[in-house]
């Protein structure tokens, strides 16, 4: 029989699981990291890990979904400080840094992600996808932001800045001075 925890140790637990699948997924790739790994970071039992998420996918999904909402919500805070196109910057730059930390913000197109995407029940697909989809309201929905450019290629250039970290390794300069350059010499361009 599976040992009943606290609230405080269930917080504890699920914080755990979540950070042990973080530091997993970054390093190893979703189809390496096993629930008896995670559950042995975690203290607790593979029994134990179903009292907390339904499967693997389930935890995955939340980390996701969680470390997105983290970095929407830092990027927001810095554009809400500095209410200009400066401030969108600053924020690009964040978001830029948070994704280097974090490689499956971005490995979207390896086989490791397509097999954790096809295992995603429907509910969990459309979180996602509800939570890629935040990031864009923070360049579109600021009142004092006004694009110079149409806003659809506007996205797709700020879009392509922030995935150019997929050729991170293969740039012959630092690539998070190379973000910067790009971010502060295309800024001007894209906001008014």
């Amino acid at each position: 029989m599976a040992k009943s925890f606290t609230k405080r140790e269930k917080e504890n637990i699920k914080r755990s699981l979540q950070e042990a699948c973080k530091q997993s997924w970054t390093q190893y790739g979703y189809k390496k990291t096993s629930v008896d790994d995670l559950c042995k970071q975690a203290g607790i039992s593979k029994g134990a890990f179903y009292l907390f998420f339904e499967s693997k996918e389930a935890l995955f999904c939340e980390v996701l979904c969680f470390v997105q909402e983290q970095i929407c919500n830092a990027a927001s805070e810095v554009i809400e400080k500095h209410q200009n196109k400066y401030g969108v910057a600053k924020a690009l730059k964040l978001i830029y840094r948070e994704y280097d930390k974090n490689n499956f913000l971005y490995d979207s197109n390896s086989t490791d992600f397509t097999i954790l995407t096809n295992k995603l029940s429907e509910e969990q697909a459309k979180k996602i996808e509800k939570s890629n989809q935040m990031s864009q309201h923070l360049f579109f929905s600021q009142p004092y932001l006004k694009f110079k450019v149409d806003a659809d290629f506007a996205m797709s250039v700020i879009y392509s800045l922030i995935m150019n970290i997929k050729n991170k390794d293969i740039l012959p300069h630092n690539h998070i001075e190379t973000f910067d350059f790009m971010v502060d010499h295309l800024i001007d361009s894209l906001y008014e």
